[in-house]
């Protein structure tokens, strides 16, 4: 068998999707907040210098119409051949008639950012534009370290002993520790959190639950000996069960005395830090407004704080001469290249959710007139099929957005929700039936409180088949305590 070597030379084309930078952008834009949005024009308005702000300029639907959809980013995810793109864009750059580019979009940048959408300059918004800056739990007690009596060495300590507090008022590491931030040893840290324990409020600087209980009860007048003082020692658990015939056994009182310093202890303050700020406030703000107007139901969207953008006048006129040089001109070029794909980005963004938001109106239109009994389930598909896009579109349009309805402020995934059979062959949505049983649980006797059982036979008799456990997943998310701790004795509440 003979041996030889051969050169073969193989070529094979193939098309592979890729999504470009712009494409990304714009799917970026569609998912993020309303701050987040906020935050991302006012960065590309300090970095693009062909993008500016104008005020008064006419309705962008007639920018829409000229420059149509962008209909890449609606049906997921567009994409170019690898093999033109790397240099498909300098490319079509070079063929660009910037002259009749400039002629035919000058005018049409002028748009609101929000493309289609309605602005109302003289509502006002129903949230607070500027949030009000409170004080910390730190700076608080840090004033207060300030102004009481203490050697220089305390209030060191003091002040590393505050600052590593967590939000309820606890200390978020241990004494050690402590100890060896502050450079000193685990007795005076001890001293010195008995003064901060005793700052108002009361309670912080706490390793534990009990502990705060106690420096409160201390200082509220109450001794050692005590039945108050002695439940928080050594009975808590039996407390949070409400086993006061056991805890009026091990104590030797009867059960009157142990409900009456359960009242005691629940005037009490678990959390001392936990009404203080941790900084500024940051309120949600709707992205868009479900009014009923007659027997219709109408959307408009929020154009609070979404500046109108356009392409600069000055950086069209440059381009129309022969003044910017070489790289000069490529960088303006791309500068509005970028602005341009920004304010259809923005535009697109807007009209997706005003489409999605319709089809949610129009699917769940008893909800928005009667109320979350009449939820009904709905899934992303559902939306995807009346709207035409696909359902990572639709969920991308309803990440972190916000609706304001007459009920309330829902957020736009409270109304994508599973189904659960009914026995007369209807459907309940999964929300529906967490409000039902919110209902069942609070018309209860509290002295008798429903168990899981006793709840999902009541939703039975109302056409809702439901198992038990359910009943218990659904309870626990609306953070509702079993009924062995739902129980109230005599006149403990």
């Amino acid at each position: 068998m003979a041996l030889e070597q051969r050169l073969n030379l193989s070529v094979k084309q193939t098309l592979n999707l890729r999504m470009t930078p712009q494409l990304r952008q714009a799917i970026k834009i569609l998912q993020v907040s309303r701050p987040e949005l906020e935050s991302m024009v006012s960065d590309e308005l300090c970095q693009n210098p062909t993008l500016e702000e104008a005020e008064g300029m006419p309705d962008a639907g007639e920018y829409a119409s000229r420059t149509g959809d962008i209909e890449t980013s609606e049906s997921e995810p567009v994409a170019e051949p690898t093999s033109n793109a790397d240099t498909g864009d300098s490319t079509q750059m070079e063929k660009i008639d910037w002259d009749d580019y400039v002629d035919r979009y000058s005018g049409d940048f002028h748009g609101s950012v929000s493309g289609g959408s309605d602005r109302d300059d003289g509502r006002t918004s129903i949230f607070e534009n500027t949030a009000k800056t409170e004080e910390t739990l730190t700076e608080v007690l840090e004033d207060e370290l300030n102004i009481i009596a203490m050697s220089e060495e305390e209030r060191r300590i003091g002040r590393v002993i505050v600052n590593n507090l967590n939000s309820d008022g606890y200390l978020s590491c241990s004494t050690e520790e402590l100890a060896f931030m502050a450079q000193t040893t685990v007795e005076m840290i001890d001293e010195v959190r008995e003064i901060v324990q005793e700052l108002e409020p009361v309670g912080c600087g706490c390793i534990n639950l009990r502990e705060c209980l106690l420096i409160q009860l201390k200082l509220q007048g109450y001794e050692p000996d005590d039945y108050v003082i002695a439940i928080v020692n050594g009975q808590l658990k039996e407390l949070e069960a409400r086993r006061y015939d056991r805890i009026a056994k091990t104590l030797g009182c009867n059960e009157d005395e142990v409900v009456e310093a359960h009242k005691i202890i629940r005037s009490l303050e678990p959390k001392p830090g936990s009404n203080y700020g941790q900084g500024e406030t940051r309120f949600i703000q709707p992205d868009c407004y479900v009014h009923k107007v007659g027997d219709d139901l109408v959307v408009t969207l929020n154009e609070e704080g979404l500046p109108a953008l356009r392409v600069s006048p000055y950086y069209e006129k440059l381009l129309k001469t022969e003044l910017p040089p070489g790289d000069a001109r490529g960088y303006i070029q791309e500068k509005v290249r970028a602005a341009v794909w920004m304010i259809r980005s923005i535009e697109q963004r807007q009209r997706t959710l005003r489409k999605v938001t319709e089809s949610i109106v129009s699917h769940q239109r008893e909800f928005f007139l009667h109320g979350v009994q009449h939820l009904k389930p709905m899934v992303l598909k559902d939306v995807a099929n009346d709207i035409g896009m696909h359902e990572s579109t639709v969920s991308r349009a309803t990440s972190n957005k916000y609706v304001q309805v007459d009920r309330g402020l829902y957020e736009l995934k409270y109304f994508f929700t599973s189904s659960l059979k009914g026995t007369d062959g209807s459907d309940f949505s999964s929300e529906s039936v967490k409000e039902k049983i919110q209902e069942i649980i609070g018309k209860e006797d509290p002295r008798k409180p429903l168990s899981d059982q006793v709840i999902a036979a009541q939703l039975a008799k109302e056409h809702v088949d439901i198992a038990r456990r359910t009943v218990a997943k659904y309870r626990e998310f609306l953070g509702i305590l079993p009924s062995s701790k739902r129980k109230r004795y005599k006149d403990a509440d």
